[in-house]
């Protein structure tokens, strides 16, 4: 392994790296709470939260869906160590994004919610993402992977891929709306090269099964 590698390893299986990512991660949350109590998140506070929340769950959704290709690409299995938490971390902004679009745009009138899901496509698809989340966050366990089994365990964490086009078809509808498509390209482009990747590989695979 040449050096860099090794460094890099080290560094991610170094006891502190957790902690730090998780805290680079939610550190946007204290951003948005500072900005809350100083009234400097504009004219609209509620919408720059909802959507502050919604673009770090999609970022951490993205981060988790790199981890197997930077493994792959770089050479260092340590990048593994980091897939759960970054899972975990992409549902906790999922559900603050809920939570902020609940409270603070729908005042927690389940009615109103539930009108308002069924009228609006992209928080249809986005609510569905959700709810696809949900048993993925709950067999993030080691006593959930013993449980399941190995084999379906991996099963239903593959609903990753369907949660990851739920939420890019969310987040491209929410922006359809103003004709803002600019953070919607580089986000699906991103998606498009983790998901791509992965149908490639997997191609592979199959072709070198079939050869040999």
């Amino acid at each position: 392994m040449s050096a860099w590698r090794a460094r890099l390893g080290a560094g991610l299986l170094h006891p502190a790296c957790k902690p730090a990512v998780g805290l680079l991660l939610m550190a946007p949350l204290a951003a948005l709470i500072w900005g809350v109590m100083q009234d400097s998140l504009g004219a609209n506070p509620a919408e720059t939260l909802i959507r502050n929340s919604g673009e770090m769950t999609l970022r951490c959704l993205l981060l988790t869906l790199a981890v197997t290709p930077l493994r792959e690409w770089t050479g260092v299995a340590a990048f593994a160590r980091l897939r759960r938490m970054l899972g975990l971390l992409t549902f906790t902004w999922a559900l603050l994004h809920l939570l902020a679009y609940s409270w603070l745009d729908m005042g927690f009138y389940v009615e109103d919610i539930l009108r308002d899901v069924a009228k609006r496509p992209f928080i249809l698809v986005g609510s569905l993402a959700l709810l696809l989340m949900l048993p993925l966050a709950l067999t993030s366990f080691n006593a959930a992977v013993k449980a399941l089994g190995s084999v379906r365990w991996k099963r239903l964490h593959r609903a990753v891929y369907a949660v990851a086009l739920l939420a890019i078809l969310h987040f491209f509808w929410m922006r359809a709306g103003k004709l803002n498509f600019g953070d919607v390209a580089v986000y699906g482009a991103l998606l498009a090269v983790l998901l791509g990747w992965r149908v490639w590989r997997a191609f592979g695979a199959r072709a070198s099964t079939a050869a040999s």
